[in-house]
């Protein structure tokens, strides 16, 4: 899969680590299509998202994409937030690094996040005419809190992530601590850990949410990664 790795560390749980080191794994579409490929078929009960290099989780969309297919991307990575939230794996989120923009969204659209002290995450989106993460972010951090990420767009690191509620747990190796909380999640009754997921997704009302975020993206976003840039053609 072009720009994913694959594997199966541990017993019940399937390992997907973004490999474009050289691009800060920033998102294109044969990512983004491989990242829905490998959601739409996992049978484990436990997804690990990580990365292959401890420098960073997502840059983001990439910004050499031309304008139209940056904003098909856009559109390719809603429908994958769609499938990380409705799968019934419990899927684990490793931020060893940068998360921003779509990469941010990745993060969120997990069901647990674990943190090395080096990870920052950045909602990149008014600034280039989109609403981004609005959606998810205020049943994880509250309300003023969404708000203020999302309209400054100041990154918050791994400490203040934590405090605030933006990730869950803060360890010296992400990835290994996310493999580490994945073994438990693996031994889990499966329906039941689905079902704890299934009600909590649905008690924040995110989903409806990600789908007016998405549409509104979908009318107003060119792709231009230009200040203010909306208006597609």
């Amino acid at each position: 899969m072009t720009g994913l790795r694959a594997d199966h560390p541990l017993p019940g749980v399937l390992r997907l680590r973004l490999d474009r080191p050289e691009r800060r794994n920033a998102l294109d579409r044969p990512l983004v299509e491989a990242l829905l490929e490998a959601i739409d078929a996992a049978q484990d009960p436990v997804v690990v998202l990580g990365s292959t290099s401890a420098q960073a989780f997502c840059a983001g969309a990439d910004l050499r994409l031309a304008d139209p297919e940056r904003a098909a991307v856009s559109d390719l990575l809603y429908a994958l937030y769609g499938r990380m939230t409705s799968s019934d794996a419990i899927i684990v989120a490793a931020l060893g690094g940068a998360a921003v923009g779509g990469g941010a969204q990745l993060a969120i659209a997990a069901d647990l996040r674990v943190a090395s002290p080096g990870a920052h995450v950045r909602i990149a989106g008014p600034g280039h005419g989109l609403a981004v993460a609005a959606w998810g972010l205020p049943s994880l951090v509250g309300r003023g809190r969404a708000v203020d990420l999302c309209l400054t767009m100041r990154p918050v690191d791994a400490s203040e992530a934590l405090r605030i509620g933006l990730v869950d747990r803060l360890v010296d190796d992400a990835e290994a601590g996310a493999l580490e909380l994945a073994h438990e999640l693996a031994a889990l009754d499966p329906g039941a850990a689905a079902r704890v997921k299934r009600i909590a997704w649905a008690a924040s009302r995110a989903l409806e949410a990600l789908e007016d975020e998405r549409a509104g993206n979908e009318a107003s976003w060119s792709g231009s990664m230009q200040p203010g840039a909306a208006a597609r053609g």
